[in-house]
Order: C-alpha cells, then structure tokens, then sequence
C-alpha cells in the first residue's frame, strides 16, 4: 500500500486552472492577431477610398476644366464670326460682294451628310422579332424620351414603353442603351446625345455647340436621297404631280409644291436664351420662350400648372368644354381639372394584364365629355363613362398597339389608327366596327398607321403612316380618296384645320407641312389633286404631335429636340418656341373654348400653359 502511495507521488500532474489559464493565453494571442489584421484591413480601405475619391476629384477637375475650355472656345469662335461678319459688311458698304446672312463661318462649312436616323439608310431598323414591313409605329420611350431607369421596356410611339422583344425605331432600345439621333437623350432620358452619340456637356447645351447643321430644302437631313424616276405632270402653283394610281386602286398621289414654299424659322432654335433681348423672350423657373425678332409679337405664353406622373406622358387631349385635360401614361389614364390643376380621377382596368407595363398611347373625350375613349398597347379599345369611373365597351379587333384616336364631330362614332396597318371606325352605342380602312397600295416601308383624324365634317378620314404617307378615305363609302406623297421620312402626326379646307402634318423630316384640299374640304366633294400650301422648318429633331388653335389662327407643334413651337398659318412663320420639358415633348393639345395649351414630354410631366394675345399683363 504504501508503494502504490509513492508511486502516486511520482507522478506528476499540471493544475487544472493552469490549464485552463494557457488556452484563454493562446485564445487572446489568435484574437488579438485577428484584430491587428482587421485594423490593417480597416486601414488599407480607408486608404483605398481615399485615393478613388481623390482621383474622382481630379477627374471632376477635369472634366469642369475642359467645359470652361469648350465655353470660352465657343465665345471666341462666336466672336471671330461676328467680327468677320462685321468686315465682310464694311467691305460689302465699300463695293466689295455682300455679306452672308448669317455667321461666316458656318456659311462656308461644306453640306456634309448626317447620320442616318436610326437603321441602314436612315430608316427605323426592323423589329426584332419581325419581318420586314411588319414592324410598328416608333415609341416616345426611345425616341420619344426618356423613361425612369428602373423600366426595362422598349420605347413605343406616343410616349410609351414597348414590351421586350418588340421592335425599336430609330436605332434606340430604351431605356439602358439609347445612342440615338442628333439631340437625343441617353438612358432614363437623362443624358443628351450630339451627332456621333457622344455625351454632351451642360455648357455645350448652354452654348449651342451641339446644335445640328439646318437641313438642305426638303430633305429630312440624311444626305440626298435617290428619287424613282415617274412620269410627272404639271399641278397647280406650278407644282409637279406624281403620277396616278392605276384606276383599280382609287387613291392618288398628290402635287408638291416648288421649294419656294419652304420656310424655315431654324434662327429660333439657334439662339442663346442669355443674348436675346428682353422685348423677346419670356421667362419663369424651369422654361423661357423665345420669340420670332422677324415677325410682330402678337402671343403672350404663361406657364398655369405642371401636371406629374410617375411614367412617360403619351398624350394629352382636353374635353370639348375645356375643363378637362385627360392624360394617358403606364396603366393609368388620368383626368385633371384645368382651372385648379387638380387630379379628379384615375382610370385603370383591374382586369388588365398585372404583369409588364401597359401604355395608354392615345385618350379622346366625346363632344359630350360623358366618355373617354383610350387606346393601350395591349391592342384594346377602351370607353369610359367617366362619371361612373365604368367601362362601356372594350373594342378588340386590332392586331398590335393602339395609337391614335378621334371621335366623330357628331359624337357617334370612333375612329382609330394601329400599327396593324388599318384604321377603324366603331359604333359608340354599340361597340361594334362599322369600316376597316386598309392600306392596300403598302410599297416597300411599313405602313403602320400613326395618326388618325375626322375632318369637321365629318366626311373624311386623314390617317398618317410609317411610310411617308398620308392617306384620305371616304368616310360614307370607306373608298380611297388621296395618298399624299411629300414628307422625306415616317409621318407621325395629322390634324385638320377648324375650316376643314387644310390638313398638317409633322414628320420625322423635322418639318411640319400645309397641304390644300381644295374642294376636298368643307363641301368633301372630289379634286383631282391635293397640294402642298408650305413646308415649315424650324425644329430641330423629329416633330411628333401638331394641332390647330380653334380659331384657325394658330398651329402648335411639339418635337423630339423639347421645343413646342407657335406657327401662324397664313405667313407660314413661326411666332415663338417654347422651352419648358426636359426631354421630347411627346403630345400636344389645345382647349377648344379657352386659350390654354397642354403638352406631354417623356420627362414624366405634362403642363397646363395660357397664350393670349401680346400685349398682356406682365
């Protein structure tokens, strides 16, 4: 026993504290080992965004540095011009050869060729998914204007998002990855776009140094293009007429008349609002308007109220009282009181498709303002009775993407324009269609319909389409009537005048044109030709939406370059241009009883604008 208790006594064993004490030692070692490393993690980060910021911060120098270079460029060169210009009149007062009319410099630059709009030759490329001569109408959401980022659709005609997958006009997918034409804006409508689809800095657009070269005369700036050779006969005005139809097709192609017609008011879209006299422009926070130094003053334009929404703004239109405006935008059609700028109702179908976006592209009131009739781009008419916040009828029979639509002047019926090529008429009572008007004599280009009209009478139908064309029907018999041949690119808007003896149009030519319709108009009787009035130049990119003041006194028009301009009728001049969106201003509209304008723009707003003759209260 007492060996075994010895042996015990030999053998020696560490405490347990102590144990325990060197594994919290060599724990505290690894963490403090941890924390070292996290520290220098900490500050190798903090060292990193440091020296990002500060290379941001010189890049930002940078960048500011060069703007202050390219401004300071601009005013010497505009200096150098104006001092040349000043020479060549003391030398023309002298006997030598007379000055150009305007700057030097830009009077001896060479007529170079622009880039095409969009695909090969200039034309909208195909839809991605479709044939060619399938496709349909451009979209505002590309070409239109911008849409917020977080949308992941394809721009569509009147301001509206098209579906992935569906074709894209003008070279622009929208938004993410548009590099479009001359005065465009990049993703979200955010960022303009020069020429060759390079950024453009805030003093560029201050300056004017991304304005594009004035197209030559009835070209819609992409170079000469080749004409068909056609047996031409002698119109009236001195104007050429192309050719007719073979009877079986009835339509005709009409005269156009000679380039001393066009008139061009491009001075107005030039200026620097900073340099214009007092006595010629009007200014508020967020727009100016500029007026015509060549032409009496005779408007005064205020701003009433801004009108927000949450997606592009495809169309606005004004109930036939005048105290409505309806607009439409994704999903939604909204109406507001025009006196308080009030939103009195939203219209939305909750059996509508949830997912993806649905663009209301086109809205029209009836005489009576009971109903508002919409048109989406799910290919559906819908009809409002607005005091029940109801849908009447929906009208289905269209084959893609609503995008325009009028009422009858005796209220009864419906007419509406697709990109399926046709324009219809319906019944309002009964929602049924009455006629299918069908582009027969389709060439080449896609014919999708754009833009649709009753003449005050009520006797005919103007309709304008991707392929230049604008063509008439017989309301009575549905028959062919005219098809007007003279706009260089896709006509994306018509608009009859309130005596019904003119139609406008506006193209992606740039220019708005006045065609006579000679005893087309208030009697509707047959004429063998329709001719060209004027061709109005001024605008600087794509003109999309035009309308007639009620008087007749009066065109508006709104274009892709965020212009709205005033043109009077009878001197083919412009009165003034209108700044007052940050991206295309999509549609415009006037009252029919009051003297207030509206527009819609794909920077998300629509405004509530006054003109009233000059002079006005200040």
């Amino acid at each position: 026993m007492s060996n075994i208790y010895n042996h015990r006594q030999m053998v020696p064993s560490a405490p347990l504290s102590s144990r325990v004490t060197e594994l919290l030692e060599a724990l505290r070692t690894e963490y403090d080992s941890l924390n070292q490393e996290a520290s220098n993690m900490r500050l190798f980060k903090d060292e990193y965004e440091q020296r990002i910021s500060s290379q941001i911060n010189e890049i930002q120098l940078v960048q500011q540095n060069l703007f202050e270079l390219e401004r300071a460029h601009h005013k010497i060169k505009q200096q150098y011009e104006e001092e040349i210009l000043r020479l060549r009149r003391e030398l023309e007062a002298r006997g030598g050869p007379p000055a150009p009319s305007g700057p030097f410099l830009q009077q001896q630059q060479p007529q170079q060729q622009q880039p095409p709009l969009g695909g090969p030759q200039g034309q909208p490329p195909m839809p991605m998914n479709q044939p060619h001569g399938s496709g349909m109408p451009p979209g505002p959401g590309g070409m239109y204007g911008g849409m917020p980022p977080s949308s992941g659709a394809h721009g569509g005609p009147n301001g509206a998002a098209m579906a992935p997958g569906q074709p894209l006009i003008g070279g622009e997918s929208h938004p993410g990855a548009y590099m479009g034409p001359p005065g465009g804006y990049g993703p979200g409508g955010s960022v303009p776009m020069n020429a060759h689809g390079q950024p453009v800095t805030p003093q560029q657009q201050a300056s004017g140094i991304n304005k594009e070269r004035k197209p030559s005369v009835m070209t819609s700036g992409q170079g000469p293009q080749p004409q068909p050779q056609q047996p031409q006969q002698q119109g009236q005005g001195g104007g050429q007429m192309v050719s007719r139809q073979t009877p079986t097709q009835q339509s005709r192609n009409v005269s156009i008349m000679p380039n001393k017609n066009v008139v061009s008011s491009s001075q107005l879209a030039d200026m620097d609002p900073d340099t214009v006299p007092a006595n010629l422009k009007r200014e508020g926070t967020d727009w100016f308007v500029i007026f015509n130094p060549k032409m009496p003053r005779s408007l005064n334009i205020e701003h009433v109220h801004t009108l927000d929404h949450t997606s592009v703004v495809c169309c606005v239109k004004f109930s036939n009282d005048g105290k409505y405006l309806a607009t439409g935008c994704n999903r939604t059609t909204q109406i507001w009181n025009v006196a308080t700028g009030n939103k009195e109702c939203v219209l939305a179908d909750e059996n509508a498709p949830k997912n993806g976006d649905l663009y209301i592209r086109a809205v029209c009131f009836s005489p009576d303002g009971k109903y508002l009739v919409t048109g989406a781009e799910d290919k559906q008419i819908r009809i409002w009775d607005v005091q029940k916040r109801m849908i009447k009828h929906v009208l289905s029979g269209h084959d893609q993407d609503i995008y325009s639509l009028d009422f009858s002047p005796d209220g009864n019926m419906i007419l509406s324009g697709s990109g399926d090529r046709t324009v219809r008429l319906w019944n309002l009572e009964s929602g049924k269609e009455v006629y299918k008007f069908t582009i027969d004599d389709m060439g080449p280009k896609d014919a999708g319909v754009t833009s649709v009209a009753f003449s005050p009478n009520g006797k005919l139908v103007a309709a304008a389409s991707l392929d230049k064309m604008i063509r008439l029907w017989d309301v009575s018999t549905a028959n062919p009537l005219q098809r007007i041949d003279g706009h260089k690119d896709s006509v994306y808007a018509v608009a009859f005048s309130p005596d019904g003896q003119s139609l406008l149009s506006g193209s992606l030519d740039k220019t708005l044109r006045i065609w006579d319709l000679g005893r087309y108009g208030p009697n509707g009787r047959p004429s063998e030709i329709v001719t060209c009035r004027s061709t109005l130049v001024g605008h600087k990119d794509f003109v999309l939406s035009v309308a007639y003041s009620p008087d007749g006194n009066w065109i508006v028009s709104g274009s892709k370059d965020r212009g709205v301009q005033f043109w009077d009728p009878r001197t083919s001049q412009t009165q003034c241009m209108l700044q007052g969106h940050k991206n295309s201003v999509i549609s415009v509209a006037l009252s029919p009883t009051q003297t207030f304008f509206a527009t819609g723009s794909g920077d998300c707003r629509a405004r509530i604008w006054s003109y009233e003759n000059y002079p006005a209260p200040m």
